[in-house]
């Protein structure tokens, strides 16, 4: 009958505690065993394979080498009558006639020689089993051995049998000219096979010879040899003479050896290239492997001897941990049960022991956390409460914010509407841009921190001259100060630092930004100074000050000092958060000191670079051409319609064409008939989940990769951020602003155009 899972969990365990630490013992000392087992086998295996290879390579070389050391010597003992003959110590064919009768007393295997002059004509011929000739005779000359050995080469002859007995072939040797002419001697190889026969492969391996065509020339059994075995059909003896020339000794695995037999054999061969022969070494692969099969065998013995001692040592050390640990488990049933007050003894003096002393020392400590819990989950209800306030006070601060430009533009659109003068209509159309410039100034910033919080912002640590940045702070805020009455001093500087310059920027900018605009008599210093290791670029200001309880405020969210109520209107209480966000990303260090009423400082210290080289004065001069728009063809894809119109109103008006769609199919459906695509302008969620990236991807499948395309989205996480560059794509934050994407438009243009 089934039981329910829960009766199933809270009853008795199916296993005991001794049973399972056995098991696992017993296992895991088993598995190591096996493994090292196995593995030291498959060493082992690899080492005799390798072993035995090579005694089969040295074999079958030592064969190889020895047939040619008996070719090579019949051939110099051929070419020393040519030799005397060329050096003139002869005019006399009966004196090359004593020369050969003694050739024939040294070279056993040479049954009879011939000489044949330059124009292939037999002088003299010296033979074991017919009668001398000395006087021309047969005609050589068309006889391949004798036209291969002119020149002073050797020539081996293909293998022939005489009267079906032992196998023949004639050695020709050439004389360094024509006047010595050519020996031609009929050699007998039985001592190939003498030497073949007395290889010895183990028991039961041989070695033997085969030519060029795979014809069997030598053998420990003659039989095969006088049957004119041919054996080229054999793999081990087709992959011989594919290889032939090579001296490398291939080893091989055949399933079928040259007697004829259906066994594995462990195969080698060598090259004879003298003689264009090939010397193939055969050892049965039970044979050859018996060392390892062997050593297999103790292995698996030892391996299951160690297995039955593992298995009666876990019974041991699981019998010694079960015990103990029950104790344990019993104690901890108690502890949870609420009787803290006892105690687990346990004295084994190991690991156990001091668990146990933990179980102890956790039931004191679980009896004082109950007297202190509700206090700590008090004040963490009230850290709670605070951080929820604090985010409250943000939301709360950031929608007054944006409510107000919100405001004063929707005031300005109801006046708009209902002027009629065209000076007027001017003059409210500068409060509306006003006010949406000020809109946007808050989104930016909010976007700015959002994306820093995010984790969207990846710095990029770069060596260049401080003085680049410098000099942007200069031109960003000269008329700035200038419209104040204030005095704008940036110092030159020739440090170099290292880190990233847009974001170090972004923060000079902020600290000269809120200068100019809290300062309203007297000027700004911004100057740079080496301090060690580090530049210290300082924000000097003769501004109201900060109240000395306010200093550490000033980098919170919304903060705003007392400033003219000129200038008070145009701070949002973010470019300070911003710099201690960046500051934090570039692991810089901001210090703030002010005296109010008299000025404030911010200083921040930058690494300077170590050994980077420095720009040229002609690099530096370097500088972008004016921005110029020719147009072309835009594709603007957003499943929002106004979003849409919008954005395709401002292409036209900077002279582009536009078409517009909203989603990829109705894209593609529109471009029908366009030969040419410039820009690609997409929203990154579209309708029905479909995604900008992909409707890019169809649309550069279409026209092109190198077509300028942007993706618009209102996300700031970092993985957004991350696909985007990985896709080679630009990411635009909305609010868009005109002049960042003209710019981005205009650069990806240039880019394509370069």
């Amino acid at each position: 009958m089934l039981e329910p899972a829960n009766s199933r969990r809270a009853g008795k365990p199916r296993r005991t505690l001794f049973r399972r630490y056995a098991a696992y013992f017993a296992n895991l000392v088993s598995v190591a065993l096996l493994a090292s087992g196995l593995v030291g086998l498959l060493f082992n295996y690899h080492e005799s394979r390798a072993l035995i290879d090579e005694l089969q390579r040295e074999k079958v070389r030592a064969v190889a080498l020895r047939i040619e050391q008996f070719a090579r010597l019949i051939e110099a003992e051929l070419r020393a009558p040519l030799v005397l003959w060329e050096a003139g110590g002869w005019d006399d064919p009966n004196d090359m006639h004593l020369e050969l009768i003694r050739l024939l007393r040294r070279a056993p295997a040479v049954i009879d020689v011939a000489w044949v002059d330059g124009s292939g004509v037999q002088q003299v011929k010296v033979s074991r089993i017919g009668r001398d000739a000395v006087g021309p005779g047969t005609n050589w000359s068309n006889d391949a051995g004798f036209i291969a050995a002119r020149g002073g080469s050797f020539h081996a002859s293909p293998i022939y049998f005489r009267a079906e007995s032992e196998p023949y072939a004639i050695f020709a040797v050439g004389g360094a000219n024509d006047s010595a002419g050519v020996l031609l001697a009929e050699v007998n190889l039985k001592f190939v096979w003498e030497v073949v026969s007395a290889i010895k492969v183990g028991s039961a391996g041989y070695a033997y010879v085969v030519d060029a065509e795979g014809r069997l020339i030598s053998h420990p059994d003659i039989g095969l040899v006088l049957q004119k075995t041919d054996l080229s059909a054999l793999p081990q003896v087709r992959a011989a003479l594919a290889s032939a020339g090579s001296s490398a000794g291939n080893v091989s695995i055949a399933t079928t050896s040259a007697d004829g037999l259906k066994r594995a054999s462990l195969t080698a061969q060598a090259s004879i290239p003298l003689l264009g022969w090939q010397v193939i070494v055969e050892q049965p692969l039970a044979e050859a492997f018996a060392p390892f099969y062997n050593a297999a065998l103790r292995t698996a013995a030892l391996l299951v001897l160690g297995v039955a001692l593992a298995a009666a040592a876990a019974l041991v050390l699981a019998r010694k941990m079960s015990a103990p640990i029950q104790v344990l488990k019993e104690s901890a049933t108690r502890i949870g049960e609420g009787r803290l007050h006892e105690r687990v003894e346990i004295t084994t003096g190991d690991e156990l022991q001091a668990l146990a002393d933990q179980f102890n020392q956790m039931a004191g400590q679980l009896r004082e956390s109950h007297s202190g819990l509700e206090q700590k989950i008090e004040d963490r209800t009230r850290e709670l409460a605070a951080a929820n306030a604090a985010k409250s006070r943000f939301l709360a601060t950031a929608s007054h914010d944006l409510r107000q430009p919100m405001h004063a533009l929707s005031l300005f659109i109801a006046q708009l509407k209902e002027t009629r003068g065209a000076s007027e209509r001017e003059r409210l159309i500068e409060k509306v841009e006003a006010s949406s410039d000020a809109l946007s100034e808050l989104l930016d910033a909010l976007l700015d921190i959002s994306k820093l919080d995010a984790g969207a912002v990846a710095a990029q640590p770069v060596a260049f001259d401080i003085q680049v940045v410098l000099d942007r702070i200069d031109r960003a805020f000269s008329a700035a100060a200038q419209a104040k009455g204030l005095r704008l001093r940036v110092r030159p500087s020739m440090a170099r630092v290292m880190t990233d310059p847009l974001l170090l920027e972004r923060i000079v900018t902020n600290l000269v930004a809120n200068a100019v605009r809290y300062t309203s008599e007297g000027g700004v210093l911004v100057a740079c100074r080496r301090r060690g290791q580090d530049a210290r670029i300082e924000v000097w200001d003769t501004g109201a000050g900060v109240p000395p309880g306010e200093l550490d405020r000033i980098f919170n969210e919304f903060y705003q000092a007392r400033a003219p109520l000129a200038d008070h209107a145009k701070g949002l209480g973010l470019g300070l958060a911003i710099v201690k966000r960046l500051a934090k990303l570039l692991s810089l260090d901001v210090e703030a000191r002010s005296v109010e009423g008299r000025g404030s400082l911010f200083a921040i210290g930058v690494p300077l670079s170590a050994g980077a080289p420095r720009p040229t004065d002609g690099e530096r001069a370097q500088s972008p051409g004016p921005m110029r728009f020719d147009g072309g063809l835009a594709l603007v894809v957003d499943d929002d319609a106004e979003a849409r119109e919008a954005l395709a109103g401002l292409l036209r008006g900077w002279g582009w064409r536009v078409v517009i769609a909203a989603g990829g199919d109705q894209a593609l459906a529109a471009l029908d008939g366009e030969p040419h695509l410039d820009a690609v302008i997409s929203d990154y969620r579209l309708a029905d989940g479909d995604l900008g990236t992909r409707v890019i991807e169809r649309i550069r499948a279409a026209y092109g990769d190198n077509i300028a395309a942007i993706v618009v989205s209102g996300d700031v996480t970092a993985d957004l951020h991350e696909s985007m560059q990985s896709a080679g794509l630009q990411l635009l934050h909305k609010p868009v602003q005109a002049a960042k994407l003209r710019t981005l438009l205009h650069h990806l243009r240039r880019q394509r155009d370069c």
